[in-house]
C-alpha cells in the first residue's frame, strides 16, 4: 500500500515546523490572563505594611530577600508574553515615580481575573475594554472630590509636612520604622533643595551603608561620605582649597628616564632627580593655596611623602562617579595631570575629615558656607539585606519628595510637564473603598473595574491576618454613613479614621498615574485573539543555577 501523508494547511502551511500557534478565547485571551494572574498573585502578598519578603536567586546566583517588587521583578526572568506586559508596566511606573510598582501589577492582575468571568459570560473585548476607559475618567472624577482640602499647597522646606507625605510609602517598605526614617530623609531632602524646587536632583542624596549598630544609630550629614581613609597622618583639615588630580599623584616621566647607568654616582643623581621633580610638582600644588589633595588613580610613596611634608591631606578616589559627586561638592573641576592648578580649578570645604562610624572609617565632606549640594543619610544595619531594603525605602522617600515638587505625567493623554502637585487623599484603603462605592454600576465592564478596588482592603486586611470579610463589611457601613476618611489601622486591626492618625497617598503617584498604567496594560493584553511563536533558536543550553536539583 501506498502510505499517504497529509499536507498542512493554513497557519501551519505557512510557518516553519516548531511554531506554536494560540486563537481564540480559550487558547489566547484566557491563558494570557491566567498568566497574569499568577504573576499578580506573587506580588499581592507582599503588597502594605505587613507584606511578607520573598527570596529570590537571579541567574547570577545573586539572594534577594526583600518585599519590593521592583527589585523582584528585575530579579525574576518572566518567559510568558503576556505576564512581560505587566513586567514592563511595572518598571515604567518605577521609572517614572520610583514606586507604586506592586500596585501595578497587583491591581492589573486583579483587573484580568474579573475580565475572566465577562469574556466567560460572552462579552467582547472590545466592549470590555470600552467599559474600562468609561470607568478610569469616572474614577480620576470621584478622586478629585476625594483630595484632602488644604493640601494644594505646601511649604517643600516644611519637615512636618514632607514627612506626612512620604509616610505611607515608607511604611510600605519599612513598618514600624517609618518615625525613624522618615524625619532623616525629610531632613536630607530639604537641605538640598535649591531656591527654585523644580531643579532638585534624587542625586544629590545619598546613602551610605556601614555594618554594625542599628536603625536608631543612623543619622543624616549635610556633605558627602566616602568609606575610605585618608591617605598618611592629617586625617583632618578645615576651610581648605582641595586640588582633584584624576590620573593619579605619582612619579612623572623625567629627563633621566631611560638613562643608561654606569656607577653609583649616575644611580645616586638619577634618584635626587626623580625626589626633586615630585617635590616640585608638590610644592606647586601646596603654594597655590591647597592643603587637600584628591587623586583618582595610584598615590606613590614618593609622593605621598612630600605631601606629608607640606602637610597635605591625601584622599584617593577610585570611583570615578564618586569623584565626580566630589567635584560637585567642592565646586572643583578635575585635572588630568600633576602640577599646579590654576586658582579656577580649586574647590572649597568647610571640612574634610576622617571619623570610625560603626567599626568603619569614612571621609565627611561638608561644604555648608560654600552652598552645599550633597547629602548623605548614614545606614546602620547588622547585615545587608537589612540595609538593603532600608535604603530602597530611603529611595521610594526622596522620589516621594520629587513628585511632590515637579512630576512628568501621562494622564488621560495629555503630557504635563513639570506639573508641581502635593494633593493627597486618605490611605488605608479608605480611598479604594470610598471609589467602589461612589460608582453607578449600570454596565458589566464598570462593575467589574469597580470592584476590581475591593483587592487593595482585602489584601491588606489578609497580610495583617485580619478577617478580611469583616474589615471590609465594617468599611462599607463606614463609608454608608458618610465616613469617607475611614480606612485599616493595621496596628490595632480595626477601622478608623485615617486622617486623625496621618496616613495618607500621595494623589498623582499613587493612584491617577498608576491606576492609567494599569488600565493600559489590562486593555493590550485583552486585545491579543492570536499568540503566534516562532520555533527557538538552537545553541547549547545553560547549566542550571548551583545548589538546585535537577528536578527544579
Amino acid at each position: 500500500m501506498v502510505g499517504f501523508s497529509m499536507q498542512p494547511y493554513g497557519i501551519q502551511s505557512m510557518l516553519k515546523e516548531g511554531h506554536r500557534h494560540l486563537s481564540g478565547p480559550e487558547e489566547a485571551v484566557l491563558k494570557n490572563i491566567d498568566a497574569c494572574n499568577q504573576l499578580s498573585t506573587i506580588t499581592r502578598t507582599f503588597l502594605g505594611p505587613n507584606g511578607m519578603n520573598k527570596m529570590v536567586i537571579n541567574h547570577l546566583d545573586k539572594l534577594f530577600v526583600t518585599n519590593d517588587a521592583a527589585t523582584i521583578m528585575n530579579a525574576l526572568e518572566v518567559q510568558h508574553p503576556a505576564a512581560k506586559i505587566l513586567v514592563l508596566a511595572a518598571k515604567a511606573q518605577q521609572e517614572k515615580i520610583a514606586d507604586g510598582a506592586n500596585l501595578t501589577v497587583s491591581f492589573a492582575g486583579e483587573l484580568l481575573h474579573n475580565t475572566e468571568e465577562l469574556i466567560r459570560m460572552g462579552l467582547h473585548p472590545s466592549e470590555i475594554i470600552t467599559g474600562y476607559t468609561k470607568a478610569i475618567n469616572k474614577t480620576i472624577e470621584i478622586l478629585e472630590a476625594l483630595v484632602h482640602k488644604g493640601s494644594e499647597t505646601m511649604d517643600v522646606r516644611d519637615k512636618d509636612q514632607v514627612i506626612s507625605r512620604m509616610r505611607s510609602s515608607i511604611a510600605s517598605k519599612q513598618f514600624g520604622q517609618e518615625d525613624m526614617l522618615c524625619p532623616l530623609i525629610a531632613e536630607a531632602c530639604i537641605q538640598v533643595c535649591p531656591k527654585n524646587p523644580a531643579y532638585f536632583k534624587v542625586d544629590n542624596v545619598r546613602v551610605s551603608k556601614l555594618l554594625g549598630g542599628g536603625l536608631h544609630d543612623s543619622k543624616v550629614i549635610r556633605g558627602l561620605v566616602l568609606k575610605m581613609d585618608a591617605l598618611g597622618t592629617i586625617k583632618r583639615v578645615e576651610k581648605a582649597k582641595v586640588a582633584f588630580f584624576s590620573a593619579g599623584v605619582d612619579t612623572t616621566a623625567t629627563e633621566t628616564k631611560g638613562t643608561v647607568i654606569h656607577n653609583v654616582d649616575q644611580l645616586v643623581n638619577y634618584a635626587k632627580t626623580e625626589e626633586s621633580k615630585v617635590e616640585e610638582l608638590i610644592k606647586a600644588v601646596a603654594d597655590s593655596g591647597a592643603k587637600v589633595v584628591v587623586s583618582g588613580a595610584a598615590v606613590g610613596e614618593m609622593a605621598l611623602h612630600f605631601c606629608e611634608r607640606y602637610k597635605l591631606m591625601v584622599l584617593k578616589v577610585s570611583s570615578k562617579f564618586e569623584l565626580r559627586r566630589i567635584c560637585r561638592t567642592t565646586g572643583a573641576a578635575a585635572m588630568l595631570k600633576l602640577g599646579q592648578p590654576d586658582t579656577g580649578d580649586l574647590g572649597y570645604v568647610d571640612s574634610i575629615s576622617v571619623e570610625e562610624i560603626g567599626g568603619s572609617r569614612v571621609a565627611i565632606v561638608k561644604n555648608e558656607q560654600g552652598g552645599n549640594t550633597m547629602s548623605t543619610i548614614i545606614l546602620q544595619g547588622s547585615n545587608d539585606s537589612i540595609l538593603d531594603d532600608l535604603e530602597r525605602a530611603v529611595d521610594d522617600g526622596v522620589n516621594t519628595y520629587k513628585v511632590i515638587i515637579l512630576i512628568f505625567a501621562l494622564l488621560s493623554n495629555f503630557f504635563f510637564a513639570m506639573c508641581r502637585d502635593s494633593r493627597v487623599v486618605a490611605g488605608a484603603a479608605a480611598t479604594e473603598i470610598e471609589i467602589m462605592s461612589s460608582f453607578r454600576l449600570d454596565q458589566y465592564a464598570v462593575a467589574k473595574f469597580a470592584e476590581s478596588f475591593e483587592m487593595m482592603p482585602k489584601t491588606l486586611a489578609e497580610n495583617a491576618g485580619l478577617n478580611a470579610i469583616e474589615v471590609i463589611a465594617s468599611l462599607y457601613a463606614e463609608h454608608a454613613s458618610g465616613n469617607t476618611t475611614v480606612g485599616i489601622d493595621l496596628e490595632e486591626g480595626v477601622c478608623k479614621d485615617v486622617s486623625a492618625i496621618n496616613i495618607w497617598d500621595v494623589y498623582v503617584t499613587k493612584l491617577i498615574l498608576c491606576l492609567e498604567v494599569c488600565r493600559h496594560a489590562a486593555c493590550t493584553v485583552l486585545r491579543v485573539d492570536q499568540t503566534i511563536m516562532a520555533k527557538p533558536a538552537g545553541g547549547p543550553k545553560r547549566d542550571p543555577p548551583a545548589g538546585m536539583d535537577d528536578d527544579q
